[in-house]
């Protein structure tokens, strides 16, 4: 018996609907009855997890619990959170169901693990920037983190707010290019893509970089949870 994935998603819709995506490509089956069932609840209502770390914005929690125990009432077994920031608030979400909910952030650093990265180069929000959160995983798994400085951090928001939740296929990217550039001739040997817009941006933009997509990792790991093989 396949078990049933349940997505807290809408944060935001484009990185949900990447997940699911990612999900089904990588699914090893041969018919659409091979594949997992999946719940999403794309709620585009959860407060702006960035705001309520830097700003004092609107507690998220409260809005990812709601998601959860609806997930977990409609016949989900295993939760997960395509957003990189909302893993700041895990452990109140995790409070508030009693599924398991799947590490995304813990997952990315074990796969570092796997492929025997030294040096990743970090592009990430401000607000998961600022909680350190992937710095203290990576620190633990002896990996060294390389990040932008305050200023060249802007690039990174700009291609994530202003470009991919924008929807702005025309966003300028060259400066962002000679960003991971520099990044690779300091000693980055791969970049952890950790937003979930990233991904979609290196994908759009054609931006043809080494990195670790912690969405792949996430739709792998909720696969093999689901009992289902993934592809090679």
């Amino acid at each position: 018996m396949k078990k049933t994935i349940g997505i807290i998603g809408g944060m935001g819709p484009l990185a949900t609907a990447d997940l699911f995506r990612k999900i089904v490509l990588l699914a090893d089956v041969s018919s659409d009855q091979g594949h997992p069932r999946v719940l999403i609840d794309s709620n585009t209502e959860i407060p702006d997890r960035t705001a309520a770390i830097l700003s004092g914005g609107e507690n998220p929690i409260p809005a990812l619990a709601t998601s959860a125990r609806t997930l977990e009432r409609a016949g989900a077994d295993v939760l997960m959170m395509p957003c990189n920031t909302a893993h700041y608030f895990y452990d109140g979400v995790k409070a508030a169901t009693s599924l398991p909910i799947l590490h995304m952030l813990q997952l990315t650093a074990e796969e570092i693990d796997r492929r025997g990265i030294k040096t990743v180069g970090l592009l990430a929000t401000d607000g998961t920037i600022n909680t350190g959160i992937y710095e203290k995983l990576f620190e633990e798994h002896g990996v060294k983190v390389i990040k932008p400085d305050a200023e060249h951090q802007k690039l990174v928001m700009g291609v994530i707010y202003d470009g991919v939740k924008a929807g702005n296929m025309d966003f300028d990217t060259v400066p962002f290019r000679a960003l991971l550039d520099s990044m690779l001739e300091a000693g980055v040997e791969s970049f952890v893509l950790g937003c979930t817009e990233l991904p979609i941006a290196f994908q759009d933009y054609k931006l043809p970089y080494p990195v670790v997509d912690p969405t792949r990792v996430l739709a792998e790991a909720a696969l093999k949870f689901a009992g289902v093989r993934v592809k090679e």
